[in-house]
């Protein structure tokens, strides 16, 4: 996978000599100022589109124009911004993506954009070259792993972004975040004949092989079984791809306590025995997301060589109904010793997570945040825009709440109250797998608390935000940019 390259440029707009230099335009016949530079050169050619109704500065709209006199970029990429006094970060994000969306159409290989200097209220500039540069990425990415292999293409594609009044250190933390954005997303568009278990094994040593001071242990249904994760292996007993708990570690940090990251990879959910509804099971191959941005965000702390220490633990299983598959009613014992009532075998994630989790802290980590696509109740409450996020601890909750706001990776935070616990009540073991209608994705968290008592520990349930819906949706890597951008806070 090819990641887009970005670097700083300093060209005055009317003269950089480019395929295509982007400026932005206002609503009300408002330019920006490399608008208004351009316009000047030009001899008024924008205003004039303006004047003609040919372009109107509203979001989502852009107009291309050819060689302009007295200007040197081959073509002019028009962008509108909306209203000026309402251009905030929001609107940025999208215009970013505007931009890049028109740009990804043009058969060129690189462009010059200006949508950097322009103003917005309460961020810097490197802010705005991160999140222009992501933006870009996220627009060019293509998945093509899985089909008849293409002709080289007869245009050129675009390979390369220059951002003026941009920071070199913004550009290169938008690097390693789009590699670890587009690692997460292949993961996740994989189709699970191939991406199963062992596949993800292969590519998390393929990040140990290629990056040094990273190792990686995977462990095996029997190494599970000596340290009594029942849990995991209950959820694993029903399918002919054996399950791997896969560990790997990055030293930044000497002797450092790491953070720990965990994350539900569920290669396909068929529910099990409590079987889901054929219609749109096939979505169930992105049930690794968590798993998937987990190790994304893993590849990018390293390539931005991070001086932390951070363990990433994955759970990596497929969730199928056989005759040897786990039942409802079956009782299954996790390593923590806690004993697990199985009322629906489809609230299989938290039972593989529970004994993920319990692993982790034999590396007595100094917080621990898991990510999965663990409800569909979350996807109800909070829709595709915000993943949810539950701690007890409320410092860590502001911390992942500003770097999604950071990134625009953004979680709401649920609450995680003991009220909710009676739901997991059950007459046969020491808890139940799921706690009844109401709540469920609290619940769900509720479940995940119990073997993360005493530690400090958060849930990302991004059931709502790993991936576009349709047939045709794609993984969308999150949530790397918001784990990447909390562990980046960490160093400064």
């Amino acid at each position: 996978m090819t990641v887009l390259k970005f670097s700083s440029r300093s060209d005055a707009p009317e003269s950089a000599t480019t395929p295509c230099l982007v400026v932005g335009i206002y609503e009300e016949r408002v330019l920006g100022a490399a608008a208004q530079r351009v316009d000047a050169a030009a001899g008024g050619a924008i205003r004039r589109l303006l004047e003609n109704g040919d372009a109107t500065g509203k979001p989502g709209t852009s107009t291309l124009l050819f060689g302009l006199p007295g200007v040197a970029a081959e073509r002019v990429l028009v962008v509108g911004l909306g209203e000026q006094k309402k251009f905030d970060a929001g609107v940025y994000h999208r215009v970013a993506n505007d931009a890049a969306r028109a740009l990804k159409g043009l058969p060129i290989a690189s462009a010059y954009s200006t949508l950097t200097e322009l103003d917005v209220p309460g961020r810097d500039v490197a802010w705005k070259s991160r999140t222009a540069a992501l933006a870009a990425d996220a627009q060019a990415y293509r998945y093509t792993a899985t089909f008849k292999p293409k002709d080289a293409p007869k245009t050129p594609q675009l390979q390369t972004i220059e951002f003026s009044a941009s920071e070199g250190r913004a550009l290169a933390e938008a690097a390693a975040i789009a590699s670890g954005v587009r690692f997460a997303k292949e993961l996740g568009n994989l189709p699970p004949n191939i991406c199963n278990p062992a596949w993800i094994a292969a590519q998390a040593k393929q990040i140990a092989e290629r990056h040094s001071g990273v190792t990686l242990e995977v462990l095996e249904r029997d190494d599970m079984a000596k340290l009594g994760m029942g849990s995991l292996l209950g959820v694993a007993q029903g399918s002919a791809n054996p399950p791997k708990l896969i560990v790997l570690q990055w030293k930044g940090k000497g002797e450092a306590k790491p953070y720990a990251l965990v994350g539900k990879g569920i290669t396909f959910d068929t529910g099990g025995i409590s079987l889901k509804p054929g219609a749109g099971m096939e979505e169930m191959k992105f049930d690794m997301c968590g798993a998937a941005g987990v190790l994304g965000a893993f590849l990018a702390a390293v390539e931005l060589q991070l001086p932390i220490n951070l363990v990433c633990i994955v759970p990596a299983v497929e969730n199928m109904p056989d005759g040897n598959a786990y039942r409802p009613s079956d009782i299954l014992t996790s390593m923590s010793g806690l004993t697990i009532e199985v009322l629906n075998t489809d609230a299989e994630g938290r039972l593989i997570l529970c004994d993920a989790l319990t692993y982790a802290q034999t590396f007595d980590p100094q917080v621990i945040i898991d990510a999965a696509t663990l409800t569909g109740a979350c996807v109800v409450a909070l829709g595709k825009h915000a993943s949810g996020l539950m701690t007890r601890d409320d410092e860590l909750a502001e911390q992942l709440l500003a770097a999604g706001n950071q990134t625009h990776d953004r979680a709401w935070r649920l609450p995680l109250w003991d009220d909710y616990q009676g739901q997991l009540e059950s007459g046969f073991a020491d808890i139940a797998n799921i706690g009844g209608k109401y709540a469920g994705a609290i619940t769900a968290g509720c479940f995940l608390s119990r073997f993360t008592n005493g530690r400090r520990w958060a849930h990302l349930d991004i059931a709502g935000t790993a991936w576009d819906e349709g047939r045709k949706g794609l993984a969308t890597g999150r949530p790397v940019p918001l784990l990447v951008q909390y562990l980046i806070d960490r160093t400064r």
